[in-house]
């Protein structure tokens, strides 16, 4: 009897393993074939192949508008899709949630399409976002069904009558709990701030360092802010700017990390100040599972996590005073007035954010699609 097929279309394969892995483990477990159609990484790729996925090399420019690239893309997925004849296809993120989308339609493959945040493209009323609305009705159409990690993305998908029906919100992609498990806060006469993400103005790193700045400014020599991420070499200003700020030791720059597990543990407070275009922020969900107090832009895919003064706080996207103000806020906090907000951040995402139920969800609609 042939094996059942599973076909993955992301963006990052690191991105991938770390949100999915669960996933992709228990569809092994259960006797499935699991094919991943994403771009190579040294790292993660030969780590699912050790488990017994197949691996199709894939190129995503994730923020390119070329549209002959995005015509390859939408070429190369309905290429492999007709070659492996997957039974059900996930797609996560934009393009291969709109081209695997369009792809799947065209060969009849069921899939379920999971919207990981609409994206910058969203934000403005212009040519692109009338653009994406027409793709994401072509893309999402046939999907057996559409995953949402947030409310706010469902109802602007609504708005525009780009899905209608087989639609949920699932509570992002969840985190392990037992992997992220909570740890004491560290006390050493010093807090520590720390932004963890991607280096780029979309994610409010401008704000972050003007905070850093500010506070640096006020005399606050025992508060240290750490960056975390990665940057695109094309970024020279900003990349300019990171060098200076850390070479004044005005922040800590850290580079791109694999695990970013020891950078939560070692700080007081994760900050996440987006200015937009999250599906649920996996940051904020894994810092609150480790027992950290969290300050995020008051935007979806943040404020889920953050119950305002309990386990952290909120402030206006893009607002430098108001980030300065929650962070000043944050510092006055005494040890014990922190180390309970970091207890709350742990309740919370045990309550809310357990990645078996997303886990569990999938494979229920996985089966669903087998017997239809």
């Amino acid at each position: 009897m042939n094996k059942k097929r599973v076909m993955l279309l992301g963006n990052h394969a690191f991105v991938i393993y770390n949100f999915r892995k669960e996933l992709i483990q228990r569809l092994l477990k259960d006797g499935y074939e699991v094919y991943l159609s994403m771009p190579y990484d040294d790292e993660k790729v030969p780590l699912m192949e050790s488990w017994g996925c197949k691996f199709i090399e894939t190129n995503v420019d994730r923020r390119g508008t070329n549209f002959i690239n995005d015509f390859k893309l939408i070429n190369f997925y309905f290429n492999i899709i007709k070659k492996y004849s997957p039974d059900v296809v996930l797609t996560y993120t934009i393009k291969p949630n709109l081209y695997g989308g369009i792809a799947c339609s065209l060969l009849k493959i069921p899939y379920i399409s999971n919207i990981t945040g609409l994206g910058s493209g969203f934000k403005n009323d212009n040519i692109l976002k009338r653009i994406l609305i027409l793709l994401y009705k072509i893309g999402l159409k046939k999907s057996s069904q559409v995953f949402f990690q947030n409310s706010s993305d469902k109802n602007e998908l609504m708005q525009y009558n780009v899905i209608k029906n087989k639609y949920e919100v699932l509570p992002g992609s969840g985190v392990n709990l037992s992997e992220y498990q909570i740890k004491n806060l560290p006390f050493d006469n010093q807090i520590s701030f720390v932004f963890i993400g991607r280096i780029m103005k979309d994610k409010g790193i401008y704000e972050y360092l003007e905070a850093a700045k500010t506070v640096n400014r006020l005399g606050y020599p025992n508060v240290k802010f750490n960056v975390v991420g990665f940057i695109e070499p094309t970024e020279k200003e900003l990349i300019e700017k990171l060098n200076i700020m850390n070479n004044n030791k005005i922040i800590n720059y850290l580079g791109y990390q694999s695990n970013v597990k020891p950078y939560i543990e070692n700080a007081h407070c994760l900050v996440q100040p987006s200015h937009g275009g999250e599906g649920l922020s996996n940051v904020l969900l894994e810092a609150g599972a480790m027992g950290r107090p969290l300050i995020a832009s008051d935007i979806p895919g943040c404020r889920e996590t953050i119950i305002e003064g309990l386990n952290g706080y909120l402030f206006k996207a893009k607002d430098k005073e108001g980030l300065v103000e929650k962070v000043l806020k944050m510092i006055n906090l005494t040890e014990k007035e922190l180390s309970l907000m970091g207890l709350e951040s742990r309740k919370k995402i045990e309550k809310e954010f357990d990645r078996k139920v997303v886990v569990e969800r999938y494979i229920k609609e996985i089966k669903k699609i087998e017997v239809e």
